[in-house]
C-alpha cells in the first residue's frame, strides 16, 4: 500500500492539536480524574479523552494504531504490519498533575520499524512541532488555533536548526527524575575536560530541545515505551540527529514484541 505521506502528516497534526483541545478543558478544570493503572502510573480524564480524538482521526486511514491508552495488540498480529501509528495522547501525565504545562500529545507513523513522520503539540504553549523524515523536513510554530489550514501552518512554519559544535555541551534531563547512569554520562564528559551544563524539560520536549538546537545531547539511561518517543525520533532524525540504542549500538526500532525502548543517546 503506497501512502501519501504529506497528507498523512496533516492528518496527525490535526489530530495533535484537537487532542490539545480536550486536554486543555480537562486543565482547566477542577477535576482531573485521576486513576492509578497497573504499572502505577497516573492516568486522568485528559489521557482518556486525547485518546478518543486521536484515534477518531487517524482509524480513517487505516493504518493500525498503537497508543499508551489503547488495549495492546498482540504481537503475532503486530509484527505483520508494515506500517503503524503510535501515540502517546498525553505524553508527561505527572506534569501534567503538577500543572508545570510540560507535557505534550506524540504521533508517530512508524515504517518498517522506523519512524516516518512525527507530530508534538504542547497544548499549554502552543507549540507544534512536526517533521517528515523522508524529506528531511522538520518545523515548528506557534498555532493558537486547535484547527489550521495546510496553508496558514506553512506561513507560520520555522525550520528546526540542531546544534553543529559548540564549546560547552548542554545535557538534557528529566524534570522529574535524573538516573545515576545519566549523572555518570555527565560526569565522564567533565572528565574529558569538556564544560557541560544541564537542561531539564518534562515528557518528548527533551528530543524538541535538541532537534531545534538548545541542547546537544539527551542520555536516556532509564525506561521508556515507544510512544514515548517514536514522535522525537521522527523530528530528529528529520534533520540528522541520531536515536542511538546502546544495546544493539543502532537506531531505535519500533513495533517490537516488547514496546519497552533500550537506553539510548539522542545527539546532535
Amino acid at each position: 500500500m503506497s501512502i501519501d505521506l504529506d497528507k498523512m502528516l496533516y492528518v496527525a497534526i490535526q489530530a495533535a492539536l484537537k487532542a490539545g483541545e480536550a486536554i486543555m478543558e480537562v486543565y482547566d478544570s477542577a477535576d482531573f480524574g485521576i486513576e492509578i493503572k497497573e504499572d502505577a502510573s497516573p492516568l486522568t480524564k485528559a489521557d482518556k479523552n486525547a485518546n478518543m480524538v486521536i484515534n477518531g482521526f487517524l482509524e480513517p486511514t487505516n493504518i493500525p494504531i498503537i497508543s499508551e491508552e489503547n488495549k495492546e495488540i498482540p504481537y503475532e498480529i503486530r509484527k505483520q504490519w508494515d506500517e503503524c501509528w503510535i501515540v502517546d495522547p498525553v505524553d508527561g501525565t505527572k506534569e501534567f498533575i503538577k500543572r508545570n504545562g510540560e507535557f505534550t500529545v506524540n504521533i508517530a507513523l512508524v515504517k518498517n520499524k522506523i519512524p516516518v513522520l512525527g507530530v508534538i503539540y504542547v497544548p499549554v504553549s502552543k507549540t507544534l512541532y512536526w517533521a517528515n523524515v523522508t524529506t528531511q523536513t522538520a518545523h515548528k510554530a506557534i498555532v493558537n488555533k486547535y484547527e489550521i489550514t495546510r496553508e496558514a501552518l506553512i506561513a507560520l512554519a520555522k525550520p528546526l536548526q540542531p546544534i553543529k559544535e559548540t564549546t560547552t555541551i548542554a545535557v538534557v534531563g528529566s524534570r522529574s527524575h535524573m538516573s545515576n547512569e545519566t549523572l555518570q554520562y555527565v560526569a565522564q564528559l567533565k572528565a574529558e575536560g569538556k564544560e557541560v551544563t544541564i537542561v531539564s524539560k518534562g515528557s518528548s520536549l527533551k528530543f524538541c530541545l535538541v532537534a531545534e538546537g538548545e541542547a546537544n545531547v539527551y542520555p536516556r539511561f532509564a525506561p521508556t515505551m515507544e510512544w514515548d518517543t517514536a514522535a522525537g525520533q521522527a523530528i530528529c532524525s528529520a534533520v540528522g540527529v541520531s536515536v542511538i540504542s546502546e544495546e544493539t549500538k543502532a537506531t531505535l526500532q519500533y513495533n517490537k514484541e516488547n514496546l519497552l525502548n533500550p537506553w539510548f543517546i539522542c545527539k546532535s
